[in-house]
């Protein structure tokens, strides 16, 4: 098989900016890069922080910034996306090296940074044509996938500078008032209220089982594989923080569309989670307690909370194409998955399957 390069697309032109610009800023502070400004192309899955491909003659360099329009009061913070992966590199070396950072407005309209790009293979939706995967090689990319989050929620954040990234305990109470809040801010007429599963979140909050570091978006298409389907890097480090490990496994699997999933969660796959000999959501919990050593207990609330969590994150994201801050076609219709997100949350609170 040959590793992939992620699809680049034309920038849109609300998302444009000028390269010379960038390149000028740039060129002064990663030696090397000549006096030609790059090509730039967008990653087209750039639905909260925007992604751009700066090609060079003899390198590749990846351009991270916000989006124009609404932004959530904690989100987008580009110097602390930075100064994550900065520090965590050193005890975690599947981040990315990130080369600098700017907060200069008059060079792009607002903060960014720029960091090499990882080559290798990202998997997205359906498996690339030319990749064999049998049964067999599948579960164990999903035991790698597992094992990769357990060794990531057992760095020292001491050791890593990292103690003061997030407030520590309270977290789950935080999250379900934080997630809550969020959606009401973001909540269109042509969604439910949502007000059944938010009451039921607040009153059967768990104590938290430890305070560890967190990526808070570990999805298969934020992996970067190599030839051997071995784990390299791990992307999209913007939401990182200080919490409650289990919360983030419950926000994992709300991305973890099974093969027997009904046919409108089938639609929301974003990665090839339903081919034959990946996990259930019921392994992956599974194997996370044996490599992590952590009890579980009643898994229902972290299963509530992930789909509650991945439906305020659409939300926002829709929210932004309902008050024409964005023209991207893809968002226009994802206010429908929102309702069925709350449906699915009542199902499994009634004691229903999903």
């Amino acid at each position: 098989m040959t590793l992939a390069a992620d699809k680049t697309v034309e920038v849109r032109g609300e998302d444009s900016f000028d390269p010379a610009a960038v390149h000028a800023w740039l060129a002064g502070r990663v030696p090397g890069l000549g006096d030609t400004p790059p090509e730039v192309r967008q990653f087209p899955g750039g639905a909260s922080n925007l992604t751009y491909l700066l090609t060079y003659p003899d390198r590749d360099l990846i351009l991270r910034r916000p989006p124009l329009g609404h932004k959530a009061a904690s989100a987008h913070d580009m110097r602390r996306e930075f100064r994550v992966q900065q520090a965590l590199r050193p005890v975690f070396p599947y981040v990315p090296e990130v080369l600098a950072f700017c907060d200069d407005e008059s060079v792009l309209g607002g903060d960014f940074y720029v960091m090499e790009r990882l080559e290798g293979l990202i998997l997205r939706g359906d498996l690339p044509a030319d990749l064999d995967l049998p049964p067999e090689s599948a579960r164990e990319l999903c035991g790698k996938v597992v094992d990769r989050l357990v060794e990531l929620h057992a760095v020292d954040v001491e050791a890593a500078g990292l103690a003061d990234l997030g407030k520590g305990a309270g977290y789950v109470e935080r999250q379900v008032r934080g997630w809550s809040e969020r959606f009401l801010k973001a909540r269109t007429e042509n969604v439910p209220d949502c007000a059944e599963v938010m009451a039921w979140l607040k009153e059967n909050q768990p104590s938290e089982v430890k305070i560890c570091l967190i990526h808070n978006d570990y999805r298969l298409d934020n992996l970067v594989l190599d030839d051997d389907l071995g784990i390299i890097g791990v992307l999209d480090w913007e939401m990182a923080t200080l919490g409650d490990p289990l919360m983030e496994l419950g926000s994992t699997l709300a991305y973890w569309v099974q093969d027997d999933d009904d046919d409108v969660m089938k639609l929301s796959r974003r990665q090839p989670t339903h081919v034959p000999g990946m996990y259930t959501r019921e392994e992956f919990v599974r194997r996370y307690a044996e490599r992590s050593g952590l009890a579980i207990g009643d898994w229902t609330f972290y299963e509530v909370y992930g789909l509650f969590r991945l439906a305020v994150v659409i939300q926002q994201i829709y929210y932004r194409f309902h008050a024409g801050q964005t023209t991207n076609p893809a968002l226009k219709d994802l206010w429908q998955f929102v309702g069925y997100l709350d449906g699915r949350c009542r199902r499994i609170i009634g004691g229903g399957h999903a």
